[in-house]
């Protein structure tokens, strides 16, 4: 071994002791008689010392070290004069007896500390150096440790890991597949998967009745923050369970992983109608860290002359709670922010509860004093309140709200970071019907399992027919889902029918699956939860990309290896792909 401790780990009980380490200089200080180095490697960071006392020729190589110099030191541990409590080593120092330099360095194209002065695009372009940062190399230990304890947990719950293949089938439905050629089969050509989600019911079919993996899956979709090309999913199926089986397991993984990685206990998981959430929050994944839930207004406002409330589908507000100091020019700036395309509303009404007790709004030209007590107590203001109301289209105004009580959030401090409160969303709708192509898609995926008692309306309702699926859902993140499966031949031909799947394309596309219920396939579900998603919010991060060691950036390319590529004209040719002038 070149060294003989790491540059994190040595303390005032290492005192006296002969050391070698090895790491990257950090920084370096000539103050004429004394150099001091700071040395550091993924374990932390040590300081060096070169004094008067040391030979000419060992500070004159001290003094020339550049920053990102890979190094290697022997010395004795000293006790440090001026210490510093913010690191563990901050109680000792180096007193250096031999140098080597085991590699130069170029001057980073930018600062190599936690507060960098390098730009998105060029710390992306070198992202093997902006590993060496302290906030993204902490992501990725946090990340390896909660993966660490996904294993441990799963294990104890009698699951064991299987591997599922990457080149399989290019399927119709869900987000666009990556295709690979192949060179073998001219004409012919693999997807890489979306899910492992055919291969794991099949490994129910086989008896594995506990499978988990922490597997790579892909997409072709458009990116944002939470989303990349190529993703992780924690992948889970089970037999033998029902929905209230997945939910405990799953559950109890988060309070492990919370507990083991962050010693944070989670409260409650409430159970939330998927229907509920969207009436109350306007949203699939609501983030209920605080209140604001939505209040309908129908009822109350419609039938006083007023053409914006009278017209409209759904009159729907929020309780912006302490926010009535607002002035007029901040409402009109969040009813700016309200009408960008991104959102699309036409405009944002509001009243005002003084701290004198009277009420004052938007629209006292139709509403007076006795009706808009009648506001007050739908919404029990208080002295202080700004209700904030939108009207429109149902499913329109309910999005356009959602986002309006997360920005009122936001913009109320009510969003901590440090706040955990999850839930699961229960009982989605199975179809949603797609107005370009004219008829229902899986709102999930056409694997899952209508719920039992609804299964006679796929023929009269489709559209009311509830789901066994659910979702988890953490501050607003959904960071899974799943479903209890369909198990049987007959049901799952049924539902590919309503899917617009004739039997002859449903056998072509999944025949394997089809053949496969008929020997003998075990009531069974499971749930995928994304891995990246769920780092970053232990990371308190927006963007999955810095819990990610090589992320690509929104165009989908990796800026790093100028990826994606043309390849040569000759392995075109190999794969029977014809090039375009």
């Amino acid at each position: 071994m070149l060294r003989t401790h790491t540059c994190g780990e040595l303390n005032i009980s290492n005192l006296g002791q002969t050391v070698k380490l090895c790491g990257w200089v950090q920084k370096s200080r000539d103050l004429g008689g004394t150099t001091f180095i700071d040395v550091r490697d993924r374990y932390g960071l040590t300081q060096l010392v070169l004094n008067v006392d040391s030979d000419a020729n060992l500070r004159e190589a001290g003094k020339s070290l550049g920053r990102e110099f890979v190094i290697k030191v022997t010395g004795k541990v000293l006790e440090r004069t001026n210490k510093n409590p913010k690191i563990p080593t901050g109680d000792i120092e180096i007193a250096v007896e031999a140098l080597e330099v085991l590699n130069e360095a170029k001057i980073p194209p930018f600062l190599i500390e936690d507060e960098t002065d390098g730009g998105e695009e060029l710390r992306a372009k070198y992202r093997y150096l902006d590993l060496r940062r302290n906030p993204l190399r902490n992501n990725l230990i946090m990340r390896h440790k909660i993966a660490q304890e996904i294993r441990r947990y799963l294990d104890a719950q009698n699951f064991i890991e299987v591997e599922t293949p990457v080149l399989i089938k290019s399927t119709p439905e869900g987000a666009r597949d990556f295709v690979v050629p192949s060179r073998m089969n001219p004409g012919e050509f693999y997807a890489l998967p979306q899910s492992p989600q055919t291969f794991k019911q099949l490994l129910m079919v086989s008896g594995f009745d506990r499978y988990f993996q922490i597997v790579k899956c892909f997409r072709d979709e458009d990116l944002r923050a939470d989303r990349q090309p190529e993703f992780t999913q924690i992948d889970c199926e089970l037999s033998f369970i029902e929905q209230e089986d997945i939910l405990n397991i799953f559950e109890g993984m988060a309070r492990h992983l919370f507990n083991t990685v962050k010693g944070i206990e989670l409260g409650d998981f409430p159970r939330m109608q998927y229907a509920d959430a969207m009436r109350l929050y306007g949203s699939d994944k609501p983030d209920v860290r605080f209140g604001m839930a939505f209040v309908e207004l129908n009822d109350i406002v419609k039938g006083k002359n007023f053409g914006v409330f009278d017209n409209a589908e759904l009159v729907v507000g929020i309780n912006a709670k302490g926010a009535a100091g607002y002035t007029r020019k901040q409402i009109d700036e969040l009813t700016e922010w309200l009408k960008r395309p991104q959102i699309g509303a036409t405009g944002l009404i509001y009243m005002r509860h003084n701290d004198d007790g009277s009420l004052k709004s938007s629209v006292d030209k139709f509403y007076n004093e006795e009706e808009l007590q009648k506001w007050s107590a739908a919404f029990e203001t208080q002295p202080g309140d700004l209700v904030l109301i939108l009207a429109g289209g149902t499913d329109k105004v309910r999005k356009q709200m959602n986002e309006l009580r997360l920005e009122m959030g936001t913009r109320l401090g009510l969003r901590s970071k440090d706040k955990f409160a999850p839930l699961w969303v229960v009982d989605f709708p199975l179809l949603e019907f797609d107005e370009e192509s004219g008829r229902y898609h899986a709102m999930h995926h056409p694997f899952t399992s209508p719920k039992p008692e609804d299964i006679a309306l796929l023929d009269t309702e489709p559209g009311t027919v509830r789901a066994n699926a659910y979702d988890m859902v953490i501050n607003g993140i959904e960071v899974g889902g799943g479903s209890i499966r369909i198990h049987d031949r007959e049901v799952q031909s049924l539902m590919f029918k309503h899917l617009g799947f004739s039997p002859e394309e449903a056998q072509k596309q999944f025949g394997f699956l089809l053949d496969a219920f008929e020997f003998g396939a075990p009531p069974h579900g499971g749930i995928a939860l994304g891995f990246d998603r769920l780092c970053s919010i232990f990371a308190g991060l927006d963007s999955i990309r810095d819990v990610i060691a090589f992320p690509k950036n929104n165009s989908g390319r990796d800026v790093m290896i100028d990826s994606p590529s043309v390849i040569a004209d000759a392995q075109m040719a190999e794969l029977n792909i014809k090039t375009t002038v």
